[in-house]
């Protein structure tokens, strides 16, 4: 396995700067949007308003009160450095000392649906991307593989089974986030007309968004979530993933972004089970499923082993059809890392 542990002082660095960012998500006002103060008179009156846009493009003004010197006072701290400004040096301290980060086009596309509450509402990063975090999360670097390598971003939300969970009325635009990114994503069409979960650049095909979810009653035909405002693609075995989630950053030159992500445990066991189900063209990303949940489970089994040890635990007691599946996939593992005795620790009995 060619797992290189990160230093203290760059996972000292990913816990400041998951720690300022999840700081500055929770102070974040009105102020913290890109706008600015003007003022209006009113019967003879000056009063002060501060102007932002909406990530939906939506011009608000909120009222901040009479002209007067508390009211000047506010606005002079609102032009002093917030919580989210001083993460710009822990970031780039993160990067130069060897945690990961992701490409800027990704991150930009990651940003722009953690601005509009898509992570909020429930969403989950799934796929490399998840799995890139887990390098900085669980203090090691992923070198030497392509495992880390991807030209997808993927994303899965537990669909209408989340909804309880969440604050009435919760509505997130998410077609319309990925239409103001301006970067050429159009949602694919099936064989119905309707869109499947998905979206492409035209002329880069290789660029590709998903959203998954979980298999309910109506099957795994793809449905539009009417309050994410975009077509999920049911997957079987998902709901797996869904249970457990971890929030951490991403990171990108000197911004970093909120993100929800499966269990890293449950991330790695799902790969084994999803790794058997590939078929035809899709079987050469059962390697790179294989590897990546190898890599997770050698890094887990030096730091965290007991959790392991409980996701799989939950995992076998779903029964035989899916003990039956991840039989399969861990077969395939320690063909591809025959070393690592990954079978004598994970029994599926």
């Amino acid at each position: 396995m060619d797992l290189q542990p990160l230093s203290l002082t760059a996972q000292t660095a990913f816990s400041q700067v998951v720690e300022v960012a999840l700081s500055a998500d929770h102070l974040r006002s009105v102020a913290d949007l890109p706008g600015s103060f003007v003022s209006k008179m009113v019967k003879g009156h000056k009063y002060w308003y501060y102007q932002y846009t909406e990530p939906a493009g939506v011009r608000r003004q909120v009222f901040v009160g009479p002209d007067g010197e508390a009211v000047g006072a506010l606005m002079q701290r609102a032009a002093e450095p917030a919580a989210a400004q001083s993460l710009g040096p822990l970031v780039r301290s993160a990067g130069v000392l060897g945690c990961a980060e992701i490409l800027p086009r990704h991150y930009r596309v990651l940003r722009r649906l953690a601005e509009y509450g898509f992570f909020k509402a429930g969403g989950v990063l799934v796929g490399t991307h998840a799995f890139v975090a887990y390098g900085n999360m669980l203090g090691v670097r992923w070198s030497g593989t392509d495992v880390a390598r991807t030209q997808d971003i993927d994303f899965a939300h537990a669909g209408k089974s989340i909804s309880l969970a969440l604050a009435p009325h919760c509505q997130v635009q998410t077609h319309e986030a990925i239409q103001s990114l301006n970067m050429g994503f159009l949602p694919i069409a099936g064989l119905s007309g309707k869109t499947g979960g998905a979206y492409l650049i035209p002329n880069e095909k290789e660029f590709r968004l998903d959203f998954l979810t979980t298999v309910g009653r109506s099957g795994d035909a793809p449905f539009e979530h009417p309050d994410l405002h975009v077509t999920l693609q049911p997957l079987r075995f998902m709901e797996y993933s869904l249970e457990n989630v971890q929030q951490t950053a991403l990171l990108c030159g000197d911004s970093a972004t909120l993100v929800n992500v499966p269990h890293p445990a449950r991330y790695a066991l799902h790969k084994l089970i999803v790794a058997g189900e590939r078929e035809g063209a899709f079987q050469t990303k059962s390697v790179k499923d294989l590897m990546q949940a190898g890599l997770l489970l050698a890094a887990l089994r030096e730091i965290r082993p007991w959790e392991v040890d409980e996701a799989l635990a939950n995992l076998l007691g779903r029964g035989k059809d899916w003990s039956s599946r991840l039989q399969r996939g861990l077969l395939a593992l320690e063909r591809q890392f025959p070393a690592e005795g990954f079978g004598d620790w994970l029994r599926v009995e």
